[in-house]
C-alpha cells in the first residue's frame, strides 16, 4: 500500500504509529487515542506550523502502525519502540545505562546479598535501583562489613566439618557448619533488610544496646566489632543529606534548557534523606516544551525496570499526566502521584533540582565544546591541515567477486556523525572487481554533482585504503579543480595515514583523539558500504530464485517484492498471502509456496488449497 492508501484506511482506535523515510530509517514514534485523527493531522494544511514538524513531514515516505486495546497499552508500546529505534525526531534520553539492584535472596533458606540487573518475580527481595552504580558497590561492601551474611552459593545443611575463610575474617558465622543457628541467621537477615530499607535509626539504637550489653558481660571482642559497625553506619548517615523531617520517599525532578540542549536533574529522597542524584542530558529538543521533555524522561527512565517513588515532584506539568500516573502506578504496584508544587518546602526541593540541572548542563556543554575543539585541533596539527576539519567525509568501496560493487560516503561534522548526509553509490561503469576504478567513479560523481549544485564541500576527505586509494582521490580532485581539498587515506593493517605531502605514512599515537576519530569515520564508512552491499546481494538472490519459478517474470517479481516488502517476507508468506498479491493467481501462489517449502520425498502433501478461501 502507498502512504496515501494507508492514511485512507487508518482505524479510529488507540495505537502507536511509526514514520519512516525513503531509506527505511525510523523518523518518529508516537501514540494516539485515535490513529485516524492523530496521524492524518500531520498532513493537514490547517495544522499549527512549526519547523520541527514541517521537517518531519517532508521526510515521511512510509507509515507503520499497531492497534492497541487502550491508551495505556499504547503508551507502554511507544516507550519500547522509542528505546528500540531511537528515532530522529523523538526526544531521546542520552543514557543507555541499566541501574543495578541489590537482591536479598529471601527465597532461599539462608539468604545472600547479590547484585541484580533487573527485578524478577522470584520471591527474592530487591533494593534499588542505585544511582550511580558506585553507590551500589559502596552499599554492598558496607553491608558485608556490617552483617555476617554468607557469600557462597552452596547448599547449607549444617554438616560441613570446617568453615571457609569468610568465618575467620568475621564476615560469616558459618551456618554451613551448624555453628550459627537458623534463628541467629534469620535475625541477621532482618537487620540487613532494615538497613537497606533506610530504617537505620532503629538499627543503630539496637546495635548500641547490644554493644553496651556485651561490654557489661566483658565480651570485649564482640563489643569492639559492634562499635566498628556503629561507626560505619554513622558515616553512611552523615553522607546522606537530610532534606525532610517527614521521612518521605520522593523522586524530585527539575529540567532546564539552553538552546536545543536540556538537562533533567533527578534527586532520590528516601526516608527524608537525599540518598542519590544524577543528571540526564537531551539534545535536539528544539520545538519541544519543558513538559514534553519531562514526559519523555519519565517514560524512558522508568521504563527500564526502575520503580518510582510514591510521590514524584516535577518542575513543570506534563501532557497526559493522568495516563502517566496510571502507568507509573502499575510499574510500582501501588499509587504514584505526580505533583507540580507551586510553593512551600516541596517547591524548594524542585528549585534545588533545577539549580543543579543548570550547573550540570553548563559543565556538559563546556566539556563537549572543549572536547570537540581539542579533537579538531589535534587533527589539524597531526595532518598539517590549513583549517580545522569541521566536516570530514569518509569513503569506502565494497564488492565480493566483482558483483554488486557499491560505494559509501559518511559524514562527520562538528564532533558527531551526521547520518542525514550519508550517501550510497551503486557502481555503474566498472565491469569487474576493481576497487581503484570504482573509487574513482564514486568520487567523481560525488564532487562533480557538488560543483553543479553548489552544495557543501568537506574540510577533509578520508578514504579507506593505502597509497593507491589516496592517489585515486588526488587525481579526481585535481581533474575537477578541487585539488585544494585535503585528502588522506587510512590503511587498516597498521593504521597508517597516507598524505599527499609525504611519501612515508604517518603513524599516529594509538591513544590520540585524532586517530580515534579517523578510525571511527573509516569504520562507519565500511559498515555503511557492507550493509548496502548485503541488501543488494539479498535482493539479487531472491530475484534470481523467483525468476527460476515457472510463471514468475519481471512483472510478478516486482509485484511480490513491492507488496510484501522484502525477500524474506516472500519466502515466509503463506499461500493466501501470496495469492493476495496483485497479478498472482491462486495456482501461481501455490507454486511459489511449494518452491520455498518443498515436501520431502515420500511425505504426504500437507498445505493450503490452491483456491482462495471463501467466507
Amino acid at each position: 500500500m502507498t502512504l496515501d492508501e494507508k492514511l485512507a484506511t487508518l482505524p479510529d482506535r488507540p495505537g502507536v504509529y511509526l514514520y519512516r523515510d525513503a531509506k527505511g530509517q525510523a523518523l518518529y514514534v508516537g501514540k494516539a487515542a485515535s490513529l485516524r485523527s492523530r496521524v492524518r493531522s500531520y498532513f493537514q494544511e490547517a495544522r499549527p506550523r512549526d519547523a520541527k514538524t514541517d521537517a518531519l513531514v517532508r521526510q515521511i515516505a512510509d507509515l507503520e502502525y499497531v492497534v492497541t486495546d487502550n491508551e495505556l497499552e499504547a503508551l507502554m508500546l511507544e516507550a519500547n519502540l522509542v528505546r528500540k529505534h531511537r528515532p530522529r525526531y523523538n526526544i531521546i534520553l542520552r543514557d543507555d545505562k541499566h541501574y543495578p539492584f541489590l537482591k536479598l535472596t529471601t527465597n532461599e533458606e539462608f539468604p545472600r546479598l547479590v547484585v541484580a540487573r533487573r527485578v524478577q518475580k522470584d520471591g527474592a527481595t530487591y533494593f534499588g535501583p542505585f544511582y550511580p552504580a558506585t553507590a551500589m558497590r559502596q552499599t554492598l561492601r558496607l553491608t558485608r562489613q556490617l552483617f555476617p551474611l554468607r557469600t557462597c552459593s552452596i547448599r547449607i545443611d549444617g554438616k560441613l566439618e570446617r568453615p571457609c575463610i569468610q568465618y575467620f575474617i568475621h564476615r560469616c558465622n558459618a551456618p554451613c557448619t551448624g555453628w550459627e543457628t537458623r534463628e541467629g541467621y534469620a535475625k541477621t537477615v532482618r537487620d540487613v533488610q532494615h538497613f537497606l530499607e533506610g530504617k537505620d535509626d532503629d538499627l543503630a539504637a539496637s546495635l548500641t544496646r547490644e554493644m553496651e550489653q556485651a561490654a557489661r558481660e566483658e565480651k570485649f571482642e564482640r563489643a569492639a566489632v559492634l562499635r566498628d559497625q556503629i561507626q560505619s553506619l554513622n558515616q553512611v548517615r552523615e553522607r546522606q543529606k537530610i532534606i525532610s523531617t517527614d521521612q518521605v520517599d520522593q523522586d524530585v525532578i527539575g529540567v532546564v534548557r539552553q538552546g536545543a540542549d536540556a538537562c533533567v536533574e533527578l534527586f532520590f529522597v528516601r526516608k527524608g534523606r537525599l540518598v542519590g542524584q544524577e543528571a540526564f542530558f537531551f539534545d535536539r529538543t528544539a520545538g519541544s516544551g519543558d513538559g514534553e521533555i519531562l514526559s519523555a524522561f519519565l517514560r524512558q527512565f522508568y521504563g527500564k525496570n526502575v520503580t518510582p517513588a510514591p510521590e514524584i515532584l516535577l518542575s513543570e506539568d506534563v501532557p497526559e499526566s493522568d495516563l502517566l500516573t496510571e502507568w507509573l502506578s502499575g510499574l510500582a504496584g501501588r499509587r504514584v502521584a505526580l505533583v507540580v508544587p507551586q510553593r512551600g518546602t516541596k517547591r524548594d526541593f524542585v528549585a534545588m533540582a533545577e539549580s543543579n540541572a543548570a550547573i550540570a548542563l553548563q559543565h556538559h556543554l563546556l566539556s563537549r565544546s572543549n572536547r570537540q575543539q581539542l579533537i579538531l585541533e589535534d587533527l589539524q596539527r597531526a595532518l598539517e591541515l590549513p583549517t580545522l576539519p569541521n566536516r570530514i567525509e569518509g569513503y569506502d568501496i565494497s564488492s565480493i567477486q566483482g558483483s554488486e560493487q557499491v560505494g559509501s560516503m559518511v559524514v562527520w561534522e562538528n564532533g558527531e556523525l551526521k547520518k542525514d548526509d550519508y550517501k550510497r553509490f551503486r557502481i555503474k561503469t566498472v565491469p569487474a572487481a576493481d576497487d581503484f576504478a570504482s573509487l574513482e567513479e564514486m568520487l567523481r560523481r560525488r564532487f562533480a554533482r557538488s560543483l553543479e549544485e553548489g552544495t557543501v564541500l568537506p574540510d577533509l576527505v578520508l578514504i579507506d585504503g593505502g597509497r593507491g586509494q589516496l592517489n585515486v582521490g588526488l587525481k579526481v580532485l585535481q581533474d575537477l579543480g578541487l585539488d585544494y581539498l585535503p585528502v588522506v587515506s587510512l590503511a587498516k593493517q597498521r593504521e597508517e595515514v597516507y598524505r599527499s605531502e609525504s611519501l612515508e605514512p604517518l603513524l599516529l599515537d594509538p591513544t590520540a583523539p585524532a586517530l580515534h576519530t579517523l578510525q571511527k569515520i573509516r569504520d562507519e564508512a565500511h559498515r555503511f558500504a557492507i550493509t548496502y552491499h548485503k541488501k543488494l546481494r539479498a535482493k539479487r538472490t531472491i530475484s534470481s530464485v523467483l525468476d527460476s519459478i515457472p510463471g514468475v517474470g519481471a512483472t510478478i517479481r516486482t509485484s511480490l517484492l513491492k507488496t510484501l516488502g522484502s525477500a524474506r517476507r516472500v519466502r515466509e508468506s503463506s499461500v493466501a498471502e501470496l495469492a493476495a498479491v496483485p497479478k498472482v493467481t491462486p495456482k501461481l501462489a501455490q507454486r511459489i509456496y511449494a518452491h520455498f517449502h518443498p515436501v520431502p520425498e515420500g511425505a504426504e502433501m500437507v498445505g493450503e488449497p490452491e483456491g482462495r478461501t471463501g467466507n
